[in-house]
């Protein structure tokens, strides 16, 4: 089973042309706001959650089709950042008539304007919580790996099958009572290891 993800986003992506070139700018992802509902819980993106990831080899596509390459971080065409907003991203689109007129066009028009990222949580880089409402909230902490930005030109239902049994261990774990033995380990094992140090 992948562990493959993909989001999106409702920001703001736009195409400017200047001087003969084309940048696609938006943010992939946005920081501290929940999402709509994956599948029986919402997400958070937490502040520091890119900063693992951002020399990875990241791709933008369209779409997130492979056929329609944007840009590449390896190859200086698509820079990756992380604001106050989230994360951000800026490509030099390629100057065919494919891309100008599946992509840059409908962008200039306005008919797309949200993004997309796509990749893996780190091993411990999530938390699982339920608030006070009783909404299942999942928190990603650190990723493990970026593959894609990509400007959308409509929100599929994500691809969370990995959230989705991530989430179900999270919840057998509290209801079988493990979860709380293993907080109370790591907690002894925090002491100890405190306690060794001094």
């Amino acid at each position: 089973m992948s562990d493959f993800e993909k989001r999106f986003f409702a920001c703001e992506v736009r195409a400017e042309t200047k001087e003969d070139i084309t940048k696609i700018t938006g943010h992939g992802s946005v920081f501290n706001k929940r999402s709509e509902n994956l599948g029986g819980f919402r997400e958070i993106i937490a502040p520091g959650a890119f900063d693992s990831v951002l020399d990875d080899d990241v791709r933008a596509f369209f779409n997130h089709d492979h056929n329609f390459i944007l840009g590449r971080s390896s190859s200086g065409t698509l820079s990756i950042s992380v604001d106050d907003e989230g994360l951000k991203y800026e490509i030099d689109a390629p100057q065919t008539q494919t891309i100008r007129d599946l992509v840059l066009a409908p962008m200039q028009r306005g008919d797309i304007n949200q993004s997309s990222f796509a990749f893996r949580v780190a091993r411990d880089g999530e938390d699982w919580n339920e608030d006070d409402e009783g909404v299942i909230v999942r928190t990603i902490l650190k990723l493990q790996r970026l593959y894609d930005v990509s400007p959308v030109s409509m929100p599929a239902y994500p691809d969370a099958g990995s959230a989705v049994r991530s989430m179900n261990a999270w919840q057998e774990a509290r209801d079988s009572g493990e979860l709380k033995k293993a907080i109370s380990k790591r907690a002894s094992r925090e002491r100890l290891l405190g306690l060794l140090r001094a």
